[in-house]
């Protein structure tokens, strides 16, 4: 398997050669492609994923874009990457338009990481919704990673019974630095199912 994702490795570095000076290093069972430290791809098993990002989203829409998974102890885990397929390949131009938009992606989301001062500087997160997370006691950004999206849903619902599942999504993106419509789809579903449980409780019984 390593020898087929040196292959892949090797034709990423050609094809997409006009980003930059792409380096791959181990990691999660696979490899991460880098441009200046930015990781904006994935090779698992011998196939290319892409980092999603809003950009790459009307894409991934489009053609129904399979996001890497893996498989982990506790059941298989997406990340956001979505795999570049044989007709990807065959048009290099979108293919290398994709991987620019992703790389910018990665590069902005590295920046930020390293500029975080303040909770709207997190994607999905207004100016609006940085004051309603500070009412509710969520006055950092560390404040957020801590509880997790879950938990500060929970503590907005507090101050706004009718708070929306969309909001649940707008943090969870925040968390892992992408926008709430690029969150992989089986955590996203998951979200909304555990939200609309809360917010549509069954009907007693008599």
């Amino acid at each position: 398997m390593k020898k087929i994702s040196y292959k892949r490795i090797y034709q990423s570095q050609e094809c997409l050669s006009p980003l930059g000076v792409i380096r791959a290093r181990p990691l999660f069972g696979g490899y991460s492609l880098t441009v200046d430290d930015a990781i904006f791809a994935m090779v698992a098993e011998g196939e290319l994923y892409l980092r999603a990002c809003e950009d790459t989203v009307p894409y991934q829409v489009q053609h129904n874009a399979k996001l890497l998974t893996l498989q982990k102890r506790s059941g298989p885990h997406q990340l956001n990457y979505f795999k570049v397929d044989a007709r990807l390949w065959r048009d290099q131009k979108t293919l290398l338009k994709l991987s620019s938009l992703s790389l910018q992606d990665a590069k902005r989301e590295k920046n930020r990481r390293h500029n975080l001062n303040r909770l709207r500087d997190l994607p999905n997160i207004s100016f609006q919704m940085e004051l309603l997370l500070r009412d509710a006691g969520v006055k950092s950004v560390n404040d957020l990673r801590r509880m997790g999206a879950k938990t500060v849903w929970l503590k907005l619902r507090q101050l706004r019974e009718n708070l929306s599942t969309s909001v649940i999504l707008s943090l969870e993106g925040a968390l892992t630095g992408v926008h709430a419509a690029a969150l992989p789809l089986d955590r996203r579903q998951e979200l909304i199912d555990w939200a609309s449980a809360l917010n549509n409780p069954p009907a007693a019984v008599d």
